[in-house]
């Protein structure tokens, strides 16, 4: 987990006016959801909501901008510089004057976006966000709930072998707990089917039980670590399991049915981490969520690949 430190308030820079709100960047097509969560609002502007006062818990925020300031200028090299003087890397939120915020960004130190390579570490570089409010007022925040620029984790993507693209979810989730499965460990997947998961955790070198009541692909099934189980994830005791390092579940439930499946587990003590996903139908349960939330030690969070999704990870991993 992050250290005391960094979620001490940013010190005010003269001629930078802290905005007195913190910033949440909801994922696209989910503003309302956000807003939802949230509850008591001050503004929304396209995609970026902003409420007075310190960071609340938003699993729908896909960043988080922490102690945001209002900067004038009334320059591009001017407002260019006012960023710099904060510190060095920044990410551009572009709502308006799209021009002449693209050239301000132009005027900072180039970021890159290359895919990542997963396996890899979470990048340690202090990555800000910042947006113009009109021509000539930024706002900007020095630090940011994601490393990633708006929270966008782009992978080097594998095109042949996994079954679907579900397994991208598996490694942000992993990339961001912060350390992943490895030989000697004992995995199991519920709702394993067709086996993007199955893979993810094979490949990283475990053994996996994969549990579904739908056959794997035939070359995930083929897998040497992979032990297959055609059954319903929720008829599975964890005692007929026994201790797993890793449960994953990415099964199509309600959230209250994967809610009473965690607990399960919890109660029995077998699982020593877990990463689930939380899908939702017509509307989101929020109620549910803020269940999985409560928690002690865990972590609930919409990754940049989930889609009317939400991912809880026990424990909470180090953002």
């Amino acid at each position: 987990m992050s250290d005391s430190s960094d979620n001490a308030p940013a010190l005010p820079v003269p001629g930078h006016t802290p905005l007195g709100q913190t910033i949440y960047l909801a994922p696209e097509g989910f503003v309302q959801d956000l807003v939802a969560e949230l509850g008591d609002v001050a503004a929304v502007e396209d995609r970026l909501v902003f409420a007075d006062g310190p960071a609340r818990p938003a699993a729908w925020a896909q960043n988080i901008w922490h102690d945001p300031v209002r900067i004038e200028f009334a320059s591009i090299k001017e407002g260019a510089r006012a960023l710099r003087s904060i510190q060095r890397n920044w990410a551009l939120w572009s709502l308006r004057h799209h021009r002449r915020a693209s050239l301000i960004q132009e005027n900072l130190p180039h970021v890159s976006a290359k895919p990542v390579v997963f396996p890899s570490p979470l990048p340690t570089a202090p990555l800000g966000s910042w947006t113009l409010l009109d021509e000539n007022t930024i706002v900007a925040a020095a630090r940011c709930s994601s490393p990633y620029r708006h929270g966008e984790i782009a992978f080097v993507e594998n095109r042949t072998v996994p079954p679907n693209r579900a397994y991208l979810k598996l490694w942000e989730a992993l990339t961001l707990f912060g350390e992943q499965p490895g030989p000697g460990d004992r995995c199991i997947d519920l709702g394993a089917c067709p086996g993007g998961w199955s893979w993810v955790l094979h490949e990283l070198g475990a053994s996996v039980i994969s549990v579904d009541k739908a056959p794997l692909d035939p070359a995930i099934a083929a897998l040497p670590r992979i032990e297959f189980r055609q059954e319903s994830a929720f008829g599975l005791k964890p005692q007929d399991v026994g201790p797993v390092d890793w449960l994953c579940c990415d099964v199509i439930c309600y959230p209250t049915r994967l809610l009473r499946l965690v607990n399960q587990w919890m109660d029995s003590g077998l699982a020593k981490r877990f990463i689930c996903t939380l899908k939702f139908q017509a509307d989101t349960d929020h109620e549910t969520a803020r269940a999985f939330a409560a928690i002690p030690g865990g972590r609930v969070l919409h990754l940049h690949h989930n889609k009317h999704e939400l991912t809880w990870m026990w424990p909470a991993g180090p953002l």
